[in-house]
């Protein structure tokens, strides 16, 4: 999902390449939310006339009895249920392009992604690729046509990766992010059932929590914005402000664990529009560098990115300010900082083992990254982004 327009910079946004002063919604999937939705989903794989579905997740979640939670009651309702569950943080190309081979091998007529943003944009690279043999995740191989159906099931508040056709992908070959993803993978239905995220520890709960709030913030000041994603955005970024801190001091409190995975929810309806920024390149490249968790990486750039960023878009800064309760966005760096602190999150880039000799090569594939390109005060060399993270 891409567009272009000479006045603007590339985006994954449907908008991008419209007229100033129009806009316009892409598809999104059917939102089934609530305690107990999973119990739904066989229905939902019914009406799509599904009769092999391939789940797709980690082995965590699988010994952990969530993915037979999930998928039990599809298998008794008489589909038949293969299981994949080798996705790993950060999925790789590789992985993904091995997956769909076996997806093609089993006949899977469906995909249905369960956990996090890792799994969920394995998942729908997965579904991508599967129908067509020789299909590859960088578009190097033969164009794939239409995707698999997928139904979406997010375990974590954080990268509402249930909202798109898109997933990010590693190429450890090349220290670059792949973007995988069409229309027809997009999602048909997101489970959004918060029972399935009462289990997640405080770290992760945090981590997956600063991404979703991090996506709205960014969404808010993107050049890609649209009155539709300030919507969602400025809405996510209200309820992760308000109930991330106690989602993450109180796991079992079943209030803020459905607010976060609405608000994470809505986050994605945002950056599906307005596309994001800096901060998620310089997180991408740590990631890539380092293997930082992605939340801490967005977490050690966030504020200083923030505040370099003020003077280049004021309104959207300041509609990131208005959603989090502050007066002006003068204050937001500080806030942010602050926030960051509370919920455990706050580190610096020689805590993820970026050390200043590593600043160069994390400014270059930061400025490759096409998430950058959205950024209110873009980069304009190299060094001005080491200058930056010098501060980080």
């Amino acid at each position: 999902m891409t567009g272009t327009n000479a006045a603007r910079p590339v985006t994954t946004s449907p908008c991008a390449g419209v007229a100033a002063g129009t806009f316009l919604s892409g598809p999104g999937p059917v939102v089934d939310c609530g305690p107990g939705a999973v119990a739904r989903i066989p229905g939902h794989l019914a009406g799509l006339g599904v009769r092999r579905v391939l789940v797709v997740t980690d082995a965590g979640l699988r010994a952990a009895g969530v993915v037979d939670a999930v998928a039990a009651p599809v298998g008794a309702a008489g589909l038949a249920v293969e299981v994949y569950d080798a996705v790993t943080g950060n999925p790789s190309v590789a992985l993904v392009e091995d997956a769909a081979a076996q997806a093609y091998a089993l006949g899977v007529d469906a995909v249905l992604a369960v956990g996090g943003g890792s799994s969920l944009d394995a998942a729908k690279g997965i579904a991508l690729l599967a129908p067509t043999p020789g299909a590859r995740a960088d578009g190097a191989g033969a164009a794939p046509g239409a995707g698999l159906p997928v139904v979406a099931v997010p375990t974590t508040a954080g990268t509402g990766a249930e909202t798109n056709g898109f997933g990010v992908l590693e190429d450890p070959t090349t220290r670059q992010k792949v973007y995988c993803g069409d229309v027809s993978v997009v999602p048909r239905v997101a489970v959004l059932d918060p029972e399935l995220t009462h289990g997640l520890p405080a770290r992760p709960t945090a981590t997956t929590g600063v991404d979703a709030l991090v996506h709205g913030i960014e969404s808010l000041a993107s050049r890609g914005r649209d009155p539709v994603s300030e919507a969602f955005a400025a809405e996510a970024v209200r309820r992760a402000w308000a109930w991330l801190p106690t989602a993450v001091a109180d796991g079992g409190d079943a209030r803020a664990r459905a607010e976060m995975l609405v608000a994470a929810h809505l986050a994605g309806q945002a950056l599906t529009r307005s596309g994001l920024g800096l901060v998620h390149g310089l997180a991408h490249a740590l990631s890539l560098h380092t293997g930082a968790v992605h939340g801490l990486a967005l977490a050690a750039v966030l504020p200083e990115v923030v505040g370099w960023s003020l003077d280049a878009e004021p309104a959207g800064w300041g509609r990131a300010a208005e959603a989090t309760g502050l007066t002006s966005a003068a204050a937001l760096p500080d806030a942010l900082s602050d926030l960051l602190e509370q919920v455990g999150t706050r580190v610096g880039l020689a805590d993820l083992g970026a050390g200043p000799a590593q600043h160069e090569a994390l400014a270059r594939t930061a400025l490759a990254d096409p998430v950058t390109r959205n950024a209110p005060r873009h980069p304009s060399s190299v060094a001005e982004v080491t200058d930056l993270l010098a501060h980080c």
